[in-house]
């Protein structure tokens, strides 16, 4: 697939913010769009029909995909929770999405993974995407899973997956790590459809924009045809960081997993 225009594609989680940019980027390129999130939504033009599908409600997903060119995994918890939280809705509902896209003969699905899956390298470590994942906390540990789960589903059951690490998506770098891991709105759109539109059957990159310090390596994307044009440089020069320090910063600290953590679930 190489061209959006007059392609039928799912977004799930699209009330989100990279949900909102990406659907009327999408439209603006003449793609249908079926937007579906548990929060309310508002169509943004004439090609995009609205649902209310729970990731849990396998059934309904397959109804949803049927007829679709194309699914774009944005949904779940996007941050650490309680791990059966994230197990739930994470590993499972992104199980639920790709068996969904399975049964519905679904080509691809794009996954929204995420860099807390490696956060805990180092900052003086230069990370690509075929290294041992190092997850900074449950959140980045679910996205592992959903990594694998994609892997699996395209390696036995045929189906392209592609799967973008998202960095720090935000209107501009806000603190020193940020200034590493910058996504701008611009390049994530981007990013997303060049996952949308790469000939590759299954791939892994890094969605970041080309931050002059970045920590990782931009390769993967290039070969899938993802330029980021955007550098954190931009809004000044990069301030030190300890090369010590886990990638993850605040995200890989114990008491950003241990806070969120039900105590009063126990094990028998």
């Amino acid at each position: 697939m190489t061209e959006i225009a007059g392609t039928r594609w799912v977004i799930t989680g699209a009330a989100g913010n990279i949900g909102s940019a990406l659907r009327s980027a999408l439209l603006d390129r003449q793609a249908v769009l079926v937007s579906t999130d548990i929060r309310t939504m508002t169509p943004l033009g004439p090609h995009e029909s609205l649902a209310s599908t729970d990731l849990a409600d396998l059934p309904a997903l397959v109804e949803l995909f049927d007829g679709a060119d194309g699914v774009i995994h944005l949904g779940g918890i996007p941050d650490e929770a309680d791990f059966h939280d994230l197990a739930e809705v994470n590993i499972v509902g992104t199980y639920h999405v790709l068996e969904a896209a399975r049964r519905a003969g679904v080509p691809r699905v794009v996954y929204a993974s995420s860099n807390r899956l490696t956060g805990f390298y180092p900052s003086g470590a230069h990370v690509t995407p075929d290294m041992p994942p190092r997850p900074d906390g449950f959140y980045g540990v679910s996205k592992v899973a959903g990594e694998a789960l994609c892997r699996l589903y395209a390696d036995k059951f045929d189906i392209s997956t592609i799967s973008l690490r998202i960095g720090s998506y935000e209107q501009r770098p806000g603190s020193v790590r940020e200034q590493r891991t910058w996504l701008s709105p611009a390049d994530a759109v981007r990013a997303f459809i060049a996952a949308m539109t790469t000939t590759e059957h299954t791939a892994v990159f890094y969605a970041v924009s080309g931050n002059t310090d970045g920590w990782w390596d931009l390769d993967a994307g290039t070969a899938i045809g993802f330029t980021p044009r955007d550098d954190a440089a931009q809004w000044g020069e990069a301030e030190h960081i300890d090369p010590e320090v886990p990638q993850g910063g605040i995200y890989a600290s114990l008491a950003y997993s241990t806070d969120q953590m039900r105590q009063e679930r126990t094990v028998r």
